[in-house]
């Protein structure tokens, strides 16, 4: 592993959906998330985080310290057992343990060191973890109108429903997409709980190729064609920051080029800009992708 990271990030990252459900919502029949009063699109973090997981496992073949913890239908506590089943917490004695037990899990699962964790369960428990990196809400860049599609199924599951439907074979469905739409998500590292959990440079740059690659890997007929679109990284040269977030995150614009009356269809709908003048001292900009 590198070092550990010592300097703080916030960073601004734009993808869009086409023809899809980009993050279906369980309790609105799947039908892509939005803001009620706005009709803005929004997409939670924890969808986002699962996807960075996925490339992650992907790329580093579940192999130690890239593990991930949350991984789908895992039992958590027998990952957590592997911490109690290693030498380092065996020897160690009372309440300690706890702590020993945290600190192998933050050096051996990646998503535990860049996410946080809570692991505090009855058996085997590993305390909790707060992670250095955390992503807000993606939020689209304007309002958007989902669709609800209906699709027709040529075959049957038994020989009953095939009977019941005198010979004609088709079912219909639906399926909910979005036409289009440009998403804004917004995120901040933190090099004081880097310190916590062991995120390194090297932890850091694997989560930058995840943000930009995961789309590509995450292919459904769901989700039909998402694409990372630009990712900008502020970097302060401490590690309690420089400036406020929110007034460099504010130097990233992105418009339409031609509104109208017509709803965006495409990226190129939009023009997007950076403002790179007049940068307050110790901060500098990583264009990781730039469109």
């Amino acid at each position: 592993m590198t070092k550990v990271l010592q300097n703080r990030y916030e960073f601004a990252y734009l993808f869009d959906v086409e023809n899809g459900n980009p993050n279906g919502d369980p309790d609105a029949g799947n039908m892509p998330r939005i803001d009620p009063e706005t009709n803005y699109g929004i997409i939670t973090d924890v969808c986002l985080k699962r996807k960075v997981r996925n490339f992650v496992e992907m790329a580093k073949d579940r192999k130690k310290p890239f593990d991930i913890y949350v991984q789908e239908k895992a039992i958590l506590t027998v990952k957590q057992g592997e911490a109690y089943a290693s030498d380092e917490i065996k020897n160690a004695e009372g309440g300690n343990k706890i702590a020993k037990a945290r600190d192998w899990m933050c050096k051996n699962f990646f998503d535990i060191r860049t996410f946080g964790a809570v692991m505090s369960l009855k058996e085997n428990n590993c305390g909790q973890v707060r992670g250095p990196v955390q992503m807000n809400f993606a939020r689209s860049i304007e309002p958007v109108v989902p669709l609800e599609v209906t699709i027709t199924r040529m075959a049957v599951a038994t020989e009953k429903e095939a009977k019941s439907q005198e010979g004609d074979n088709r079912t219909m469905g639906k399926k909910n997409i979005l036409p289009y739409g440009l998403y804004r998500a917004e995120g901040y590292i933190s090099a004081h709980l880097a310190k916590q959990t062991g995120f390194s440079e090297e932890d850091l740059e694997l989560l930058w190729q995840a943000l930009i690659n995961m789309f590509d890997h995450d292919r459904s007929a769901a989700r039909g064609k998402m694409a990372a679109r630009a990712l900008v990284a502020f970097k302060h040269d401490s590690i309690l920051g420089n400036a406020p977030a929110h007034t460099l995150l504010g130097r990233l614009k992105v418009v339409r080029v031609d509104a109208g009356d017509k709803p965006a269809r495409a990226f190129s709908d939009y023009k997007v800009s950076l403002d790179e003048t007049n940068l307050p001292k110790g901060i500098t900009i990583e264009k990781k992708l730039w469109p």
